[in-house]
Parts: structure tokens; sequence; C-alpha cells
């Protein structure tokens, strides 16, 4: 899962980096030096995925949303994280009135469907539809305020259990100052978390563009590309046959969030201690064979799930080990354990 998730991540990061020297045309051209393109044209050399109904190069169009997609991702990633860390640092430490009036605020925001708030943030934000930045800034900002509840309350159940270790009560004894503890102490180990979390936000993020975007919210077509805006103006194509105007964008959203969901789960997996426990018995291989049933529990099973651990009680080993095993406990001259 993770090797796989990190090939099409790569792939998607790629595209989007590189973008406009991948993309043959610009997201917005609609002619080149033979002349206009035409509308819904097929999958042809010059166009090798077609055109839609407005003219456009498809597979321009999809490479260069890809690069839209992982700048509003990034942005939106960045702001939640800076925000709701900081929120959930300053609720979980210091507690009291604001941590109450904190956690209403998130659990109200956390309650909201999260693509209404988007729309509902975009529309406030930018009127529903901006230029490239402030397109950009807007859908990022509209995520933003869908996430920030999520590490908001990571954060400040870190807090308010970190808080309490000795390390913070030492820190305090020397008369170390709150904002040192807070971000020196208490932040430090309350992200260990963070790299599941905006793993599978980034991937939440794509469809909440994408769903800004079909439904009318999002860039404008000649500001950027994005892939829902392409999605929406393919509706109409696809009862009439023309496959290619839609499918290519919806294999882009599936895809780049396939990838990016795998990489988030395959961590997730990898700092489970459980699955850890249960991986390191499978690499340890079958039971050999002539092995005892003892010795084969104790193999396919890890510490600590209730095996009793032989303990040596005699010189040479354990009693099923010693030198002459029990018969070596046994009275060899006729006489009973009491006379001995």
């Amino acid at each position: 899962m993770l090797v796989a998730g990190l090939i099409i991540t790569a792939v998607y990061v790629i595209c989007a980096v590189f973008a406009q020297w991948i993309a043959p045309y610009g997201f917005a051209q609609l002619r080149d030096a033979s002349g206009p393109f035409g509308s819904q044209e097929p999958p042809s050399p010059g166009h090798i995925w077609g055109t839609t109904v407005g003219g456009y190069d498809v597979f321009s169009r999809v490479i260069w949303g890809a690069q839209t997609a992982l700048e509003v991702m990034v942005v939106a990633i960045v702001l939640s994280i800076f925000v709701g860390v900081f929120l959930g640092l300053v609720s979980g430490y210091l507690g009291g009135w604001l941590d109450r009036v904190l956690v209403v605020i998130a659990d109200a925001i956390y309650a909201f469907p999260s693509l209404l708030l988007a729309i509902v943030m975009s529309i406030v934000i930018s009127g529903g539809q901006s230029n490239l930045y402030g397109g950009i800034l807007a859908a990022a900002i509209s995520i933003t305020v869908v996430y920030i509840p999520q590490y908001f309350r990571v954060i400040r159940s870190e807090a308010v259990r970190i808080k309490s270790e000795a390390f913070v009560e030492s820190a305090m004894v020397i008369g170390a100052s709150t904002p040192r503890i807070m971000f020196r102490h208490v932040l430090r180990n309350s992200t260990r978390t963070l790299p599941l979390i905006f793993t599978l936000n980034a991937s939440e993020a794509v469809l909440t563009l994408a769903g800004l975007g079909f439904l009318g919210f999002g860039i404008e077509p000649t500001a950027a590309a994005e892939w829902g805006y392409d999605l929406n103006k393919s509706l109409s194509d696809v009862t009439s046959g023309i496959w290619w105007t839609a499918i290519f964008p919806g294999l882009a959203i599936v895809l780049s969030v396939l990838g990016v969901t795998l990489v988030g789960e395959s961590l997730n997996d990898l700092a489970d201690p459980r699955l850890r426990g249960r991986r390191a018995v499978a690499a340890a291989g079958p039971t050999p064979a002539g092995g005892s049933t003892r010795h084969a529990r104790r193999v396919e099973r890890p510490v600590g799930t209730g095996d009793v651990a032989q303990t040596s009680v005699v010189p040479g080993g354990p009693l099923t080990a010693g030198p002459a095993g029990l018969a070596g406990l046994e009275d060899t001259d006729g006489g009973s354990d009491r006379d001995r």
C-alpha cells in the first residue's frame, strides 16, 4: 500500500510541478499555429485526450488541474495546521474558560457538513468565483475552516495529557516561562500524529476543491484549470456518447485521492505498535520441525499476550530442561521427598 501510494503521489506531484513543460498547451488555450481547436474532438495525435465542449485540450487541462489542486492542498493544510495546532495547544495547556469556549466553537464547526461549510466560506470570501490567486486562497481558506477542528482536537488532547507529566512539572519548578513550556516541551511531544492527519486531509482537500468547482463555486476557468469544473461541463457530453471529456478529469481525481490516501493509511499502520508486533511475528516464519508445542506458542504469539515465561528453579535450567528432566528430582535411592 505504501509503495503504491508513493508511486501514484509522486506521479501526481511531478505532473503538478512540471505542468508547464508536460502540458502541450495552456489551460485556457483555444488555438495554435494551425488554427482554432475544434469542439468535442475525439482523441487524436494533435489532442491525445480530445477536446472539451469549450474547445480546450483535455490533456492540458488535466495536467494544469494537478497544479491547481496541489497549490490549494498545500495552502489549506499549512494554514489549518498552524491555526489548529496553536489553538489546540493554548486550549489544552491553559484550560479554564478559554478552553471551554474554544471547544464549543470547534464542536460547532465540526458539526456542519464539510462541503456545505466550504461553499458558505467560498461565497463569503470571493463571491463564489475569483481569479487564480484569489480563487486558490478562497478555496484554501474554505478548506482550512473545515480542517481546523481536527487539528485542534488532536493537539488539545495531547496537551492535556502531557502537561501533567513530570518533565513539564520540572520545567515549571525551575522557573521556565509558560510560552517556553508550551512550545518547547508540550508542543514537541504533541505532534507525533500530525503526519497521519495531514496526509488524510490532503486527499479530502482534493475532493472538497473538486466539489466546489463542480457546483460552480470554484476558480474561473480562464484563471486556472480545475477538475471539478471540467466534470461539470462534461455532464451533457456523457449522454451524447462523448466520454473523453469526463473520464480523464474523473480519473485524475480518483487517482490523486487514492495515492494520498494509501500513503496516509500506510503511515497509520506503520505507527500502530500492534501491527508492528504482528509483522514481527510473521517475519519469524513457521514453527521449526520437531519443536515442542510450548515453543510453537512462544514463536506465534508476541511477548505480553498471556504466555508465562519459563523460569529456572534448579541448576542447569528450567524443570523441563534440567540435567535429568523431572526424573532428576526423584529419589533414586527409593527414599521419599520428605526424607530428602
